[in-house]
């Protein structure tokens, strides 16, 4: 495996970000086409509490995930969404998107996070934990599909979930 820095989003690394992530998903056919554009929602909303990049040893950006707050009906706090995760094409299964999620998921339990949510192929992310909970639904997504991971202590929450508005960002042609 190549080395790998995973490090905070830094000034300067929004547009290299975007390209990737437009990248990443234009093949995807799961994709909606606008994952750059609600990247770029997010960051200008203030919105992405952690932006984790995977630089190469050129220091390029290889990967990024983004992490932005949530809502949950039953008002439980500390509660946080997971994407997108973004990898270049050619670097795709090689292990980079993992090692941005596990990172991801240290610094959120450092910052006393209660949970991250994602949508994502169930058969990617249970090996970080996370699985469907029919009590915590996000309306619209497909059944397995919404998935939760718990990461400090307390209740499970109940209810619906509103993701940050960066993520009704339309296609921008």
């Amino acid at each position: 495996m190549r080395k790998l820095t995973i490090r905070d989003e830094v000034e300067g690394d929004a547009p290299a970000i975007h390209a990737l992530t437009r990248a990443a998903f234009a093949n995807d056919g799961y994709s909606s086409g606008n994952e750059h554009d609600i990247v770029d929602s997010l960051r200008a909303d203030g919105d992405l509490v952690l932006s984790l990049v995977a630089t190469n040893l050129d220091e390029a950006i290889v990967g990024h995930i983004a992490i932005s707050p949530i809502t949950i009906s039953d008002g439980s706090a500390g509660w946080f969404a997971g994407g997108p995760v973004s990898v270049m094409p050619t670097r795709q299964r090689t292990g980079i998107g993992s090692q941005l999620v596990e990172e991801s998921l240290v610094r959120l339990e450092a910052r006393g996070a209660r949970g991250l949510v994602l949508l994502g192929d169930p058969g990617y992310y249970t090996r970080f934990g996370f699985s469907a909970d029919p009590e915590l639904v996000l309306p619209g997504a497909l059944p397995g599909y919404f998935q939760v991971r718990m990461i400090g202590s307390g209740p499970r929450p109940k209810g619906e979930v509103s993701y940050a508005p960066g993520f009704s960002a339309r296609p921008v042609a």
